[in-house]
């Protein structure tokens, strides 16, 4: 096709840190600055952390900023 181009999606894994306090969840991603939400319910809280993910990233690719590498992830227990 002549004209046009393929965009590709780029996978990005951040971790996300989601804690219980006394309003629901609480969820933030450590690497991006900024980027947290919360919910009602654990997976209310996880689909609005992987929302606040993409929008923080389209706005960064938006501005032409660079989007941050995801750090490594270490499980503490």
């Amino acid at each position: 096709m002549i004209g046009r181009t393929k965009k590709t999606a780029q996978l990005y894994r951040f971790p996300i840190v989601i804690e219980r306090d006394s309003n629901g969840y609480f969820a933030a991603c450590p690497d991006l600055q900024g980027c947290y939400s919360r919910g009602d319910t654990y997976e209310e809280a996880l689909e609005n952390i992987t929302s606040a993910i993409k929008l923080h990233i389209e706005d960064r690719k938006a501005e032409h900023e660079e989007v941050s590498q995801p750090s490594s992830v270490t499980l503490y227990a």
